[in-house]
């Protein structure tokens, strides 16, 4: 037994069933044994983003990692967009980065780098100087390192980065087993603290385990009772939506309009979130979009346990019976009778069927999460991180997780040319997903930036710095070309007549929404 053969076996063993690979010359031992260990399913991806994204959708949805096989340096630079809205999302990942042998390196060949300092950007543990003897333990350490939970801004994030040499030598089986540690517990004098300042003038703001069903609930229960209010954050990494689920608003992007939102707000209560900060910085206008008299009470971080916290808060306060409110199902009229991003994510809203998956990304989605909450029950999957292209991997590792559901991914026209791959990965593996290109052909969020200027006029080389449409993208023709089937459409009627043939086939389909 070599070194990638104990390695993979020491995944197997431990449970990490997937690997999403573009694996190259120097990852070849690791891949002869991914071939012949039958525990773990192999996935190849034409480029790396879709590679981590796919790891990234994967792992929101079971809440274990799996692997990501990337040849050395450029490789993982080539993922790395997508390991940032991973890491922001707290996903679990293990990323296996094949390097030269080590006593290659000081030659300097043509792929060398150093790839421990690309890693240490979206990795909260990093090892690159393994041995054939090491490396099963090795990767069961990151194993720990990626399943256990982590304060924000760390992330769950772990690259073992592999010596040709440590591959191909004499391995052995690892000494220790994995070790999954339960959430941090919030402690007793905390949640009786908090539950003491909750009041009609405060704000309770949901992340990480707050996004729970359960928690949202408990959630709900307060808010009832004491007139709170209950938020989450515009990029929630997962979150279960429509009618019957709890109730909860959601921060808006602009940061006056996060400072209009707070309006009234004496208290916030960060419950498994950050502070909101605003996206980026604007003239005449706050980082911290919170008034300075706003108290911040921390009741838990991202690696405690919200949702027991937020009961027990309902248990302090006597609310164990008290209702909560939560979406109803309405019959959802058309607001135009045009084709635009608003009557796309009302006919989303209308057709999908319960228990989907949806993936947004820029561009694609920020219309139809409203809607949705009155919809069939479902998963929102959303752009954590702002780098866009996450939507159509993030929905190759939703389909593999969860073969059963429907995955719709929400992309807009410039988010999708940056990882459109994934069709391709999408055909291979048979995946069951829609993906809806909204094709406005251009760059519609640097368009509303731009006019933020207070511009008079888009100029002419501005504008064509916004531009997608010369020459038009004919995502239809791309999408055949990597063995997806594709309509494309520009009416209400044949976007939701398309959108009920993609859901009752089996299979990737894409439809190409004009408007």
């Amino acid at each position: 037994m070599n070194g990638a053969e104990s390695l993979t076996k020491a995944l197997a063993k431990e449970g990490v069933k997937v690997c999403f690979a573009n694996p190259g010359t120097s990852e070849m031992h690791l891949v002869n044994a991914l071939d012949s260990e039958a525990g773990i399913r192999s996935i190849l991806c034409l480029f790396e983003g879709v590679c981590t994204g796919a790891a990234d959708g994967y792992g929101r949805m079971t809440g274990k990692p799996a692997a990501t096989l990337l040849h050395l340096g450029p490789g993982l630079a080539n993922g790395i967009s997508n390991l940032h809205n991973a890491r922001k999302a707290s996903t679990p990942i293990i990323n296996l980065v094949g390097d030269h042998a080590d006593y290659h390196r000081k030659y300097d060949s043509p792929l060398n780098s150093d790839i421990t300092a690309l890693a240490s950007n979206v990795s909260s543990w990093i090892k690159s100087d393994s041995t054939s003897m090491s490396l099963s333990s090795d990767v069961i350490e990151a194993l720990n390192s990626a399943i256990n939970p982590k304060p924000r801004p760390d992330g769950q994030i772990s690259t073992l980065i592999i010596p040709a040499n440590a591959a191909w030598e004499k391995g052995t089986d690892p000494v220790r087993r994995s070790e999954s540690q339960e959430r941090g517990q919030v402690s007793k004098r905390k949640i009786d603290e908090t539950a003491g300042q909750i009041d009609s003038e405060c704000l309770i703001l949901l992340g990480s385990d707050g996004l729970s069903v359960a928690a949202r609930q408990a959630a709900g229960r307060i808010s009832k009772k004491t007139k709170c209010r209950v938020a989450m954050s515009m990029f929630s990494e997962k979150i279960e939506q429509g009618f019957g689920l709890p109730v909860s608003e959601r921060l808006p992007y602009f940061p006056e309009h996060v400072m209009a939102f707070l309006k009234g707000v004496k208290k916030i209560v960060l419950a498994g979130a950050s502070k909101p900060v605003s996206f980026f910085a604007y003239p005449s206008l706050p980082s911290v979009p919170i008034p300075q008299e706003v108290e911040i009470l921390n009741l838990s971080g991202s690696h405690e346990d919200t949702t027991s916290a937020l009961k027990s808060i309902v248990d302090f306060l006597g609310l164990k019976d008290e209702p909560f409110s939560t979406y109803k199902k309405k019959k959802i009229q058309l607001s135009s009778s045009d084709l635009s991003s608003k009557t796309v994510g009302e006919i989303i809203a209308t057709t999908i069927p319960e228990g989907a998956v949806i993936c947004g990304d820029s561009g694609g989605g920020f219309d139809a999460f409203e809607p949705c909450q009155n919809s069939a029950p479902h998963t929102w999957l959303n752009l954590t991180g702002g780098s866009i292209g996450q939507g159509g991997p993030v929905s190759v590792g939703a389909a593999v997780a969860c073969p059963e559901k429907q995955i719709v991914a929400l992309l807009g026209d410039g988010a999708a040319m940056y990882t459109l791959q994934a069709l391709w990965t999408q055909a291979r593996e048979k995946l069951n997903v829609t993906t809806v290109i909204y094709k406005n052909e251009k760059y519609r969020i640097l368009e509303i930036e731009y006019w933020r200027l207070g511009v008079n006029k888009i100029g002419e080389k501005a504008g064509d710095l916004f531009n997608l449409g010369d020459p038009s993208i004919d995502f239809c023709a791309l999408a055949k070309g990597m063995g997806v089937e594709s309509v494309s459409v520009n009416t209400p009627d044949s976007f939701r007549t398309a959108l009920e043939v993609a859901f009752a086939k089996k299979g990737p389909y894409l439809i190409e929404a004009c408007i």
